[in-house]
């Protein structure tokens, strides 16, 4: 009911506790016409201001000058219904009307110019400066592109007024003007102050994040404008008055290479299409989503699905002549209102720009459409000495017989380079038409080997079984070609790939395979006597596949072998090492010495796994293979991580990742190296080289399809990235995840993700969306019957989330659900920071009652203490005893008991003393509050002092200097005093 003044009021603050959008509007235009039925204008004045905020910031701005010509009227008629503050906002808001006149093209210049001179009327009566006037005219010759370097110095040069628009705003406003002029650099220096976060507002840093993005590119600052990104477009999303950075966001998607993710805001943010009350932001959003679709449909996805005005499927192609249709004209429209062609040529302008960048910026974020990896670049590649010069895989002959010829050439020396010329071969033998030349061979035998190159394609995709099918296809077709050799090891490498399938593999079928390998190796050995029976290279082929067997034999069985498996593996890997080292073969020699490597660095061996690894490069690099490098060296890498010598694994990576560009590998998957090199980094203390390689690693194994293991290396980098400073990018990060199939995560994974996630809201001040996403998680856990406790511990943070969201009712069940379920599963530390969180809260409201309430929560925690179990670890006694007393001295000090709340806080210190070194921090922080108290509630100055000098001396000889030093600092203020 809106029957009285003062409900109007109630009702006015209600509503402004919703967020802009079409609902909170409506009632400020409902709650308006409430008010203009009493005979006390007051309600009116502040409904009308309320109702023109939520115009201009639900993106109607074309309405807010109507609203505001009331509130003049009014202010001229009765300015006797103004407060001081409503008097401030009338001349505060006759710049938004400015804005709001420039949106709408319908209006006439004149018109524009006629309100910047009332404004200065207005201003000069009141006795306000011109700067804020200046600043509007400023605004007005940008638009046109008509004075704009005079009205800039006119605005600039001028002292700042209580009217002038905030710092932050100012500072993106001359950075614009800066950027527009094609000084990237000074804009960014102009910009400093905001994105650095010096300079804030409701709306700043966030808008001049967007702003920045392309300068940011454009000087090759590619770390700030992926930071800047996440952060600034989470801000963004789904409000209807951030239209314009929405479209800057989407236009960096586009020139960032970034298609996937501009398509995921675009499905974000549909309901902008909807919002047409600011033409001109309007015209800024439409030209961003025109630059990305225009990007897509080159790239030749014309007829791809998005998402565009509701009501009807878009595609690609329909979409974007939608929006062509729109945006084109509605320039027009405003360069026929200014009489310039400003508007115009600066959409153009945005639409010719190109990708700036060769390869994709990678984001960290998953996308619903990963942008492709760059089609390679070919790299001069030098023949390292004594190995055979020829062609490489990018000047592959024409001529079939050579091809074949090269491409087996190619194999024999294990150049990556081998695959591209065996697709070649395929798709000229698959060519309508085709009719074998003679001259690559026997028919039969190329039969084989295109056979046994796709089962090789299937392993690379660890498709074990279908591929093991296609081996077993190869083997037999290889003995019709009367080739024994390598009819043998086809079968050895079927066999293995069943082994290598584990428990996607038949149990049953599992032995046979391994006798199968032994029958053939039992073959091999007695081929490998007669001349010409087998090749040396095929027979240590089979032995690499029995060590391999072996090994996975071995691994799975860890961390406590058997002792015969352990001996079964080192036979394994000594006969190959053998034979290899005998037939003058480096790269199997390698290959048993990494085989030796990766089992001693699962058990802990890492000095030998260290030595083992050195070997095996040695062998390879001294044979001029530097092809078969990576591998070994990443395992050499995780090694010296795992030992704690991360900086030393960086430079092995990059060498990996390099030698991997010259010799580019289709059956590398990149992606885990990225992912190593940025864990690297995080322990290495590089936290930047951090975010950005594994930022890299996520989009490439997005790409790779290895969706487990993207999701686990974004855990990794929100964590750098909160580590960092940068929570709000590590929280787009973890939504990013949550908003994919989440089902294709192991359970656990996905519980963590979604638990740092609402912690990191929390963080944020979201607190409404950190408690949804506890509820949402701790509705999960529930139903893990073995790991009750993990629920204990959600259910605690999503009761203090409601709570500090002021979601009173819904925290009082959620705090009621975590009791009961540490009742079932006891896990004392997280329920007692909830109980301690609710008496923190409860003084904090100042409300009647609230000590009592207080208390209540602390005595149920001591409850939970004393109950605690025998065996619970004696830090919940001492720490959590001493955190309960110096809370509940806290509470009482918030409510002038001080008396109490000192003698409270002398028994936290002694609960903190009991803990030995451990405590010695929280038990300082305990005196100097209880010495706060004496000297500032109690009066006893001196024996705060003279606490502070003994706790001072305790922290100085127990190792703790920052601890002294602000247990000094209150002392000397107290001296001060």
């Amino acid at each position: 009911m809106t029957d009285t003044p003062d409900a109007v009021f109630a009702a006015l603050r209600e509503n402004n506790e919703r967020p802009y959008g079409r609902q909170r509007t409506v009632r400020a235009e409902e709650l308006v016409e409430a008010a203009e039925q009493f005979d006390d204008k007051g309600a009116l004045v502040t409904a009308l201001f309320e109702l023109m905020s939520a115009y201009t910031y639900a993106g109607e701005e074309r309405k807010s000058p109507v609203v505001f010509a009331r509130i003049v009227k009014r202010w001229d008629d009765r300015p006797e219904d103004f407060s001081e503050w409503e008097e401030h906002q009338l001349h505060w808001r006759f710049k938004w009307v400015t804005n709001a006149l420039l949106q709408v093209p319908e209006v006439p210049l004149a018109a524009v110019e006629r309100w910047t001179a009332e404004m200065r009327d207005r201003y000069a009566k009141a006795g306000h400066g011109m700067q804020p006037v200046y600043a509007m005219r400023y605004l007005l010759a940008r638009h046109t592109r008509s004075g704009a370097e005079e009205a800039y110095d006119l605005w600039v040069t001028r002292p700042r007024t209580d009217l002038s628009d905030c710092e932050a705003c100012e500072t993106r406003q001359r950075a614009l003007h800066h950027e527009g002029a094609g000084d990237d650099e000074r804009a960014l220096r102009e910009w400093q102050p905001v994105l650095d976060g010096g300079q804030t507002c409701l709306e700043e840093p966030y808008v001049s994040m967007a702003c920045a993005l392309l300068p940011l590119l454009r000087t090759g600052r590619a770390d700030q404008a992926r930071s800047h990104h996440l952060t600034g477009y989470r801000f963004a999303r789904g409000k209807p008055d951030m239209a314009e950075a929405i479209g800057r966001h989407l236009e960096f998607c586009a020139l960032s290479r970034n298609e996937g993710r501009g398509l995921e805001i675009l499905a974000e943010n549909r309901s902008m299409f909807e919002v047409t009350g600011s033409p001109l932001d309007r015209l800024v959003f439409l030209t961003g989503v025109e630059v990305l679709l225009a990007r897509l449909a080159e790239q030749g996805h014309r007829d791809l699905a998005v998402s565009g005005p509701p009501g009807r499927n878009w595609t690609v192609s329909s979409l974007l002549a939608e929006v062509r249709a729109e945006a084109g004209p509605l320039a027009a429209a405003f360069d026929r209102r200014n009489g310039t062609p400003a508007v115009g040529a600066h959409r153009l302008a945005r639409l010719a720009r190109r990708p700036l960048l060769d390869a994709p910026l990678a984001l960290g974020v998953r996308a619903v459409l990963p942008s492709p990896l760059p089609a390679p670049v070919p790299v001069p590649v030098p023949v390292p000495e004594g190995v055979t010069a020829g062609a490489t895989a990018a000047e592959a002959p024409e001529e079939f017989g050579e091809l074949v010829a090269r491409t087996r050439e190619l194999t024999a020396m294990g150049r990556p380079d081998a695959d591209t010329l065996w697709q070649r071969v395929r798709e000229r033998v698959e060519a309508a038409g085709h009719v074998h030349d003679a001259t690559a061979g026997p028919q039969e035998l190329l039969t084989a080997e295109l056979a046994e190159r796709r089962a090789f394609d299937g392993f690379d995709r660890e498709e074990w079984l279908t591929a093991r099918a296609v081996m077993q296809e190869a083997a037999a077709l290889y003995e019709d070609a009367g080739n024994p050799g390598r009819a043998a090891a086809a079968r050895a490498r079927a066999a293995t790939a069943l082994v290598a399938a584990g428990a996607d593999a038949p149990a049953a079928d599992r032995e046979p395979a391994r006798a199968e390998l032994e029958a053939e190796l039992r073959r091999a050995r007695e081929l490998l006597a007669d001349p010409g029976g087998i090749e040396p290279d095929r027979y240590l082929a089979i032995l690499q596949c029995a060590a391999m067997v072996a090994r996975h034999d071995l691994v799975d069985l860890l961390p406590d072998p058997p002792a015969a498996v352990r001996d079964a593996f080192d036979a394994s890997v000594a006969t190959l090492l053998r034979e290899a080292e005998r037939l003058d073969a480096p790269a199997r020699a390698s290959a048993a010495r990494q085989y030796a490597a990766d089992v001693a660095a699962r058990t802990g061996e890492f000095e030998a796994a260290t030595q083992e690894l050195t070997r095996a490069l040695a062998l390879v690099e001294d044979a001029g293979q530097p092809w078969r490098t990576p591998r070994p060296l990443a395992l050499l890498a995780q090694i010296k991580v795992q030992s704690g010598q991360a900086q030393e694994a960086v430079p092995l990576i990059h060498q990996a990742l390099s030698t991997a560009a010259r010799w580019p590998d289709a059956s590398l998957a990149l992606g885990p190296f990225h992912a190593l090199l940025g864990h690297a980094c995080a322990h290495g203390g590089d936290l930047a080289g951090a975010v950005r390689h594994l930022s890299e690693a996520a989009d490439r194994l997005d790409r790779e399809g290895a969706d487990a293991h993207a999701a686990q290396v974004r855990l990794e980098l929100a964590d750098v990235l909160t580590e960092d400073g940068r929570r709000s990018d590590a929280v787009a990060v973890l939504e990013s995840v949550v908003l994919g199939d989440v089902r294709l995560l192991d359970p656990r994974m996905a519980a963590q993700v979604r638990l740092n996630l609402a912690r990191g809201l929390a963080a944020l001040g979201e607190q409404r969306a950190a408690a949804e996403e506890f509820l949402r998680l701790a509705d999960e856990v529930a139903q893990w019957e073995q790991e009750q406790y993990t629920h204990t511990l959600v259910a605690c943070e999503a009761a203090a989330a409601l709570a500090e969201a002021g979601l009173r009712e819904a925290a009082s069940t959620a705090y009621a659900r975590a009791v009961a379920s540490h009742e079932r599963a006891p896990r004392p530390a997280p329920v007692l920071g909830m109980m301690r969180e609710f008496a923190r809260l409860a003084t904090a409201e100042r409300e009647a009652g609230g000590l009592e309430a207080a208390l209540r929560h602390l005595a149920e925690a001591d409850g939970v203490i004393a109950a605690a179990p025998d065996d619970a670890a004696d830090f919940v006694r001492w720490y959590q005893r001493g955190a309960t007393h110096y809370q509940r001295a806290r509470c009482q000090a918030a409510a002038h008991a001080y008396e109490e709340a000192l003698a409270e806080m002398e028994r936290s210190v002694a609960a903190y003393e009991s803990g030995g070194r451990a405590g010695e921090q929280p038990r300082a922080e305990a005196v100097r509050i209880a010495a706060l108290l004496e000297a500032n509630a109690l009066g006893a100055t001196g024996a705060a002092r003279t606490r502070l000098t003994a706790a001072i001396s305790r922290c100085e000889a127990a190792g703790f200097p920052e601890a002294a030093a602000a247990l000094a600092s209150v002392r000397e203020g107290l001296d001060a005093a």
